[in-house]
């Protein structure tokens, strides 16, 4: 190896180092009752006064690594080769659930299994859905966003959260979101949840292997707004029918056209463009 392609490598291989120890362990989890806040303009409880609305939510004014962000391709770096994500996902007993802002689909912890990188295990949680996309790439918003919350406890009890963000175009409609529309479009009511028996998470039109997908430390994208998330953005962009995309908003009845938080400064943050391992 060359000299100096020995030292591109050795960079390359302490970013991911960096990225992947920066995400740290986190004990605020997103709110349960989202009645708490809104994304109403104009409103007292709005976008732009969640870091006010309670003193255990300031980050979400204060912080500095927080989410969603815009991804510039000016502001990306590659790294081949390095990052080595996996899924080993199974079926799961899964309920869907108003939250008030957003529908959660939900499974009993560890049943739906967990991704892998490299080497340490992340049990997915819950996954849910925002509209417009949260996360644009190159100043441009998709119509759909879903976000698998995926979490792995420390020694302290507390937990490292790993976020993978998939997007969506309007198209075709999603099949895994077509096996339980009708128990979304029947919760209109904030808190119900319905049973919709096993729900494999592999269904979700991504790959074993999330072959290229973008990286970066930011944080909840609802108050508390925590931050040491790391979050895996897929740079594959997916399809979803626009009565999907209705479906998923008419069911929540918040009197608000949209449930994604305004993008955030990136503040030096890297952003990596992953490849993983094949």
């Amino acid at each position: 190896m060359k000299p100096e392609s020995k030292s591109i490598f050795i960079s390359n291989l302490l970013i991911v180092v960096i990225l992947f120890s920066t995400a740290t362990s986190i004990t605020a989890q997103e709110v349960v009752d989202e009645r708490e806040f809104d994304y109403v303009e104009g409103s007292k409880k709005g976008v732009e006064y969640w870091g006010e609305l309670k003193e255990e939510w300031s980050t979400c004014k204060n912080g500095s690594m927080q989410s969603p962000i815009d991804i510039s391709i000016l502001e990306v770096g590659i790294i081949p080769t390095l990052l080595n994500l996996k899924r080993n996902y199974q079926p799961g007993n899964a309920t869907v659930k108003n939250r008030g802002h957003d529908i959660m689909l939900k499974w009993a912890s560890g049943a739906a299994g967990s991704i892998e990188i490299n080497g340490i295990v992340y049990y997915l949680q819950q996954c849910h859905w925002h509209s417009p996309s949260e996360h644009s790439i190159n100043g441009i918003r998709y119509e759909l966003e879903l976000h698998m919350v995926h979490m792995s406890p420390d020694m302290k009890g507390k937990d490292k959260v790993v976020v993978v963000g998939v997007l969506y175009n309007i198209g075709q409609p999603d099949p895994f979101l077509a096996q339980f529309i009708e128990e979304i479009v029947s919760i209109s009511d904030t808190k119900e949840e319905r049973n919709v028996g096993l729900i494999n998470p592999t269904e979700i039109q991504t790959d074993g292997y999330i072959s290229t997908c973008y990286t970066y430390v930011g944080s909840l994208t609802v108050p508390p707004c925590s931050e040491g998330v790391l979050w895996i953005i897929d740079k594959r962009v997916i399809t979803v029918s626009r009565e999907q995309v209705h479906a998923l908003r008419v069911a929540v009845h918040d009197y608000a056209e949209m449930n994604a938080r305004p993008v955030q400064p990136l503040h030096a943050r890297e952003i990596q463009l992953n490849i993983a391992k094949p």
